[in-house]
């Protein structure tokens, strides 16, 4: 029984970091496709694989981080500026890979796999990166 507050307090604290993940999780998506020249959503209820390839990777590294930031935050409000910190690293990486692919955008909206893959990819990998940077 004396475990009880202590299993409380746990139960507390996840669901406040799940809740704060999954708003983040929201407003990043809100966020990236507004960086981004084409309407993903739309994309991908019309079946276009390149898109859907894009958005999951960058949801992925996204999310990536945001656990990352979850285990290693020491408050909520450390958590928040590290989830910030997170969705502001995958739109610079879309800002990155349309450096090297300045025709990225219209290349996905043609449903160009590779051009989804490479992109979705490259967000995954900045995700990782973000989280192994996020240790300390």
């Amino acid at each position: 029984m004396e475990s009880l507050p202590f299993l409380l307090d746990g139960l507390i604290s996840f669901a406040l970091y799940f809740t704060l993940s999954i708003a983040a999780l929201l407003l990043f998506k809100v966020v990236y496709t507004r960086f981004t020249p084409y309407d993903e959503w739309a994309l991908v209820k019309e079946r276009n694989g390149a898109a859907a390839c894009a958005l999951a990777g960058a949801v992925l590294g996204f999310s990536i981080a945001l656990g990352s930031a979850a285990v290693n935050s020491i408050s909520i409000l450390d958590f928040s500026v590290w989830a910030l910190v997170a969705l502001v690293a995958q739109v610079l990486a879309y800002r990155v890979v349309r450096l090297f692919m300045p025709l990225i955008g219209q290349r996905i909206q043609d449903n160009e796999w590779p051009a989804g893959v490479v992109l979705g990819g490259s967000s995954i990998a900045i995700g990782i990166l973000n989280a192994a940077s996020l240790s300390y």
